[in-house]
C-alpha cells in the first residue's frame, strides 16, 4: 500500500482545512487508517483513527470536537476535516495504514505504511 497525504497549507486561527490521504492498492479498504502529526522538535503524536469499515473512530483529546476523520473506500481515500484550527495545530501531518490495528491504534509502531506528510501552518 502506498499513501499520499495532501491538502495542507496555511490557515488562520479559527479556520478550516481538509486533508486527504489517497492510497493505492486493492486491499486498502481492509486497513485501519490513522492521522498523526509532528511539530518541530516534538515526537509524532496520534491525532485520529478510523477502522477499516469507517464505523469506528477515535480522536486525541486535543482535537476532539474540532477534527473529523472519515473514509471513502470506493475512492481509496481517508479524510481529516479540521475546523476551529489553533496555532498549536501547526505540524506536519501524516497518514498511516495498519493491517492489524483498529481505530484505537494510537502508537506509530502499530502502523505498517506511511505517507510522506503534508504541512499545516495555523497563524494567530
Amino acid at each position: 500500500v502506498q499513501l499520499q497525504a495532501f491538502g495542507g497549507g496555511l490557515a488562520q486561527a479559527g479556520g478550516s482545512l481538509r486533508l486527504s490521504c489517497a492510497a493505492s492498492g486493492r486491499t486498502f479498504s481492509s486497513y485501519a487508517v490513522g492521522w498523526f502529526r509532528q511539530a518541530p522538535g516534538m515526537g509524532r503524536e496520534f491525532v485520529a483513527g478510523i477502522s477499516w469499515s469507517g464505523y469506528s473512530t477515535s480522536y486525541a483529546d486535543s482535537v476532539k470536537g474540532r477534527f473529523t476523520i472519515s473514509r471513502l473506500n470506493a475512492k481509496n481515500t481517508v479524510y481529516l476535516q479540521m475546523n476551529s484550527l489553533k496555532p498549536e495545530d501547526t505540524a506536519v501531518y501524516y497518514c498511516a495504514a495498519s493491517e492489524r490495528g483498529g481505530s484505537d491504534s494510537t502508537g506509530p509502531f502499530e502502523y505498517d505504511y506511511w505517507g510522506q506528510g503534508t504541512l499545516v501552518t495555523v497563524s494567530s
